[in-house]
Formats: C-alpha cells, sequence, structure tokens
C-alpha cells in the first residue's frame, strides 16, 4: 500500500484525535509548499498567513469571517506545530479517557473560538496591549488545545503526570503552570495576542468543566450544528414514499413522518451512547438497555 493510502486509511479509522493532528499537520505542510512556491515566483508568501490568520483589525475580519476556524489549524514555524501537536496528542488522550470523541471536537472548536474572541476584545478594546500594531494577527491551535488542557485538568486534578528531566507533577499543577506563564508574559510584549487567545480558550475549559460536573453539556449546540451540516450534504428525497409503519391516525406513514420518527429514534440512541461513554453502561435504566440491545440487533 502506498504511503498516501497509508495516510487516507488511518485518517479515514483513526479516533478524532488522530484527525484533529492530520488536519493540523496536513495544514501545514500545504501553507508551507504554497509560500515556497510563491517565493521561487517572486511574489510575496505571506498572503497566505493574511488570508487564514484571524486578524485583530475588524474590517478586515468582515471580509474575512472564515478566519475565526482556520486560525486555529494554521501554522508556520516548525517548533509551534511540534509543540502544539505535542500537547494536542497528550492532553487529547487524557480528556478521551474521561469523555466522548465528540466533544473533544466541540471543545476544541468552541475553545479556539473563545481564544479568537478574547483576541479580538482585548485588541479592540485595549490597543495598547497590541503595540498599535493595526496589521496584528494571530494563528495556532493553542487556544483550542488550551480549552482541552484547562477542561481535563478540573475534571481530573489529581492526575499523575511524568515530566521527563523533572518530576512527576499532578496535573492540575502543570495546567496552572502554563497559565501563570501566559499571565506574566503579557506585560512583556512578545506575542500578547497568542497569550490573550490562550486565556480565552482556557477560560472556555473552565466554563465547559463546571458545566459538565453539574450534569449540563454546553456544547450540544455544536453537535446539532454538526448534524444539520451532514444534512445538507445528503440528496434529498423527490419521491413521495408511503411505509408499511402506520402513524397513530391508522394510515401508511408518510415519508416525512418516517424520517422524523427515525431522527427522533436514532437522537435516543446518540443520548445513550454519550451517556455510556461518560458514565459507563451500568448506568442506563432498563429500558435504555433495551433500546440499545434492539438498536444493536438492527445492524
Amino acid at each position: 500500500m502506498k504511503l498516501w493510502d497509508k495516510i487516507v486509511d488511518n485518517f479515514k479509522q483513526g479516533s478524532m484525535l488522530t484527525r484533529l493532528i492530520y488536519i493540523n499537520l496536513g495544514v501545514f505542510v500545504v501553507i508551507r509548499l504554497l509560500m515556497a512556491l510563491i517565493t521561487i515566483t517572486g511574489n510575496n508568501p505571506d498572503v497566505i498567513l493574511d488570508w487564514l490568520a484571524l486578524p485583530a483589525n475588524t474590517d478586515i475580519l468582515l471580509t474575512r469571517p472564515w478566519t475565526l476556524i482556520t486560525t486555529m489549524f494554521v501554522h508556520y514555524h516548525f517548533f509551534h506545530i511540534l509543540f502544539n501537536l505535542i500537547a494536542l496528542y497528550f492532553f487529547g488522550l487524557m480528556f478521551t479517557r474521561y469523555l466522548s470523541e465528540k466533544r473533544l471536537l466541540a471543545v476544541y472548536i468552541i475553545g479556539g473560538l473563545a481564544g479568537g474572541v478574547a483576541y479580538l476584545i482585548a485588541y479592540n478594546s485595549f490597543p495598547s496591549l497590541i503595540i498599535g500594531n493595526t496589521a496584528a494577527s494571530v494563528i495556532g491551535a493553542s487556544a483550542a488545545i488550551y480549552a482541552i488542557m484547562v477542561a481535563i485538568a478540573i475534571m481530573a486534578p489529581n492526575m499523575k503526570v511524568y515530566i521527563p528531566l523533572i518530576s512527576t507533577v499532578e496535573l492540575k499543577w502543570l495546567v496552572l503552570g502554563f497559565i501563570f506563564i501566559d499571565l506574566i508574559s503579557i506585560p512583556a510584549g512578545a506575542n500578547i495576542g497568542g497569550h490573550i487567545a490562550h486565556l480565552g480558550g482556557a477560560l472556555f475549559g473552565l466554563l465547559f468543566a463546571y458545566q459538565h460536573k453539574q450534569g449540563k453539556d454546553i456544547t450540544q449546540w455544536f453537535d446539532k450544528l454538526i448534524q444539520w451540516l451532514k444534512g445538507l450534504s445528503k440528496p434529498r428525497q423527490r419521491m413521495h414514499v408511503s411505509y408499511k409503519n402506520t402513524s397513530r391516525k391508522g394510515r401508511p406513514e408518510t415519508d416525512m413522518e418516517y424520517n422524523a420518527r427515525k431522527k427522533k429514534e436514532q437522537d435516543e440512541i446518540n443520548r445513550i451512547l454519550d451517556k455510556v461513554s461518560n458514565s459507563g453502561y451500568d448506568s442506563l435504566t432498563k429500558r435504555e438497555k433495551e433500546l440499545l440491545f434492539k438498536n444493536s440487533n438492527k445492524k
């Protein structure tokens, strides 16, 4: 099997954590190749980053709204992406021990957005923080990773983490150390926007974890958005079909009624699977176990 086929196969069959790492790495390679090509042609390669980085200037942002998403997958320097991918893998593995892969994706994306919003608010509220640079922008997955990192640190604060050449520390102290470094680095003037974005991602991770401890999932809207986007990509049925199942009115179901019923059933199965992922199989009620068993027999 060719190398490319192996990569595609690993991406399709891999976990959400694997896919996030592949996406970040793939974007990095493509950007560097495009910038090399543009440089050879005698043009300015920075145009690539300009169109993908999150600009602090809101007037520019209005013309490039996609940068709120692209910024969290873009890296330029080798060591920047290297350290981010190591951190993503390290904390992502710990995160998925406690929560589902869907939650990992949701926290990554929303945490990245939170970091971007914090960056925009700080820049436009306190211009002196960015030293008046109207062309300022930010890139990197760090804010998204901070959200994951802080969330798992709150859910498992006493987890032991081994740091080579240093010692074994509890996760909460390691994460607090990262946040402390960001706080004291703001006055230094180097990468101020990046440090602010990190703190924005960390704040969302904090909010997510505390809400999750209370049995609330503040990322549910993200799942609904993903399902809606998936629905847009599916071809619509043009034919009017009646099914053997009968509605409450005693007549055959229409295709709309059938689809609505099947969606409701699938939503219930997804809820049960999330409950198993979060709390274990034993947390299910008798009815939930029966529904899960019937669904597995249909496949």
